[in-house]
């Protein structure tokens, strides 16, 4: 093990005591717990060195590819599977976020499988803990719903394996939730509010009437509750917050009650299938003729499944936009290889499985070795990267990802210049502005041990 990777374990438990309460001074008054730090190959954590002994690792991915999320579950597939393609090959984009990569990651060949979530958190859970136990996953990742990413996030600080959770808007998955193996790199309920409130306000004014249509687990409600933190000083009063179940085959009633409300503007936190079959309803109550709406996490393929007409003038935020590509060359990059091998241009799903993997080897080669700890401790070093979204980093105190929100308005269909062109990027925003104090939702990240 090398002299860096030795300081890096040496730092990582130093904080490890501190967090624990025990501090400088306790920690020296103890003695022996910071006389010498524990090298690597003679401390087996999680899945090292186990799964890393041959010439090659094995990761795990497990999203919805059935039921309301499968849409994005597989666009997250694809993304997750042509970053293995160029990880594996050495591929151009890989090493410019990773620029350390060669092939592979630190020359070993990464193999991988895919398992089918359904959106279910024990389901998730299940596949995970077998691509753990029984092919020794270096590294698990997935997720469109976080109820998903959450459970994970459990299972991952339980088995000492590093876990990504791709596609996952609540604030609690590195909030209260967070975990010293999970790392994020999306945007998130309350950056996602932060960044498009100001644009509502700016098109729609001040003191309007809000209807809520917010999924009952907890990303919904931590879309809503984050909307309504940002909206309230502009004097937007939520009027009516329906809630409805996950997976729901119909709307009739929430929308009955939206349409008799007097709201102006309609909020829906829907994701998914259950954003399209709310709209589509919400079209047929006519609540779209006398209501603006506005998707403030927006699916991915909502427009393609809805219609330019439906979404036409919505607001909303998502990860990536393809035509980020126009100005960024990495981004344009990365849209003409996925388009290459699958023959659409990429929505977020894919964007956010690509780069988590490219950031993953990114935090593996600074490392110079699998051992989690030093993992970890690369991902928490603050280092800037260079990625497609422009240069980001992670926080070390909840391992949430500082990264710009697209902001982003529905195009006229007659203004659309090709079959993908549904949005103008209204605005590009900044992370660090966006994103709450560390432990504003109470993140504790716990140990490595």
């Amino acid at each position: 093990m090398s002299k860096t990777n030795v300081l890096d374990t040496a730092v990582v438990q130093r904080r490890d005591l501190m967090r624990g309460g025990l501090g400088i001074a306790g920690a020296l008054a103890t003695g022996a717990a910071l006389s010498r730090p524990v090298f690597a190959d003679e401390a087996p954590l999680g899945n090292y060195p186990a799964g890393t002994t041959g010439s090659s690792i094995f990761v795990g991915l497990c999203t919805p590819l059935t039921g309301t999320y499968a849409a994005a579950g597989v666009d997250e597939r694809k993304g997750f599977e042509l970053a293995m393609a160029h990880l594996n090959s050495g591929h151009e984009l890989i090493r410019k976020i990773s620029p350390l990569t060669k092939t592979g990651v630190l020359g070993k060949k990464v193999e991988f499988d895919v398992a089918d979530s359904e959106a279910k958190p024990n389901v998730a859970v299940q596949a995970q803990s077998r691509f753990i136990s029984e092919k020794k996953a270096i590294m698990i990742a997935g997720s469109v719903s976080s109820a998903v990413a959450v459970a994970s996030n459990k299972l991952a600080q339980r088995e000492h394996v590093i876990y990504l959770p791709l596609v996952s808007g609540s604030n609690d998955t590195t909030g209260k939730d967070c975990v010293r193996y999970g790392f994020r790199a999306c945007h998130y309920a309350y950056t996602a509010a932060a960044a498009i409130a100001p644009e509502l306000i700016k098109a729609f004014g001040k003191n309007k009437k809000v209807a809520y249509l917010t999924p009952d687990y907890t990303y919904g409600h931590s879309v809503t509750g984050s909307m309504q933190e940002f909206l309230k000083p502009a004097g937007w009063t939520t009027i009516t917050d329906q809630v409805c179940p996950l997976g729901a085959p119909d709307y009739s009633s929430f929308l009955l009650n939206i349409a008799n409300s007097g709201a102006e503007v309609l909020i829906n936190v829907n994701f998914g299938n259950d954003a399209v079959g709310s709209i589509k309803q919400a079209k047929q109550f006519g609540i779209l003729d006398k209501m603006a709406l506005v998707m403030p996490y927006l699916s991915p393929f909502l427009s393609k499944e809805v219609g330019a007409d439906l979404m036409q003038g919505v607001y909303g935020t998502t990860e990536f936009w393809w035509t980020l590509g126009d100005t960024n060359p990495m981004a344009k990059m990365f849209v003409d290889t996925f388009n290459a091998k699958y023959g659409y241009k990429p929505e977020w799903a894919a964007h956010v499985a690509y780069m988590q993997v490219g950031l993953w080897a990114d935090a593996v080669e600074h490392a110079k070795t699998f051992y989690p700890g030093d993992v970890i401790a690369s991902y928490e070093s603050g280092r800037t990267i260079q990625t497609d979204l422009g240069p980001v980093k992670w926080r070390a105190a909840d391992h949430q990802l500082i990264r710009p929100v697209v902001v982003t308005r529905g195009k006229k269909p007659s203004a659309m210049k090709t079959p993908d062109d549904y949005f103008d990027i209204v605005a590009l925003v900044p992370g660090e502005g966006l994103m709450q104090a560390p432990d504003a939702f109470g993140c504790k990240l716990g140990s490595v041990t």
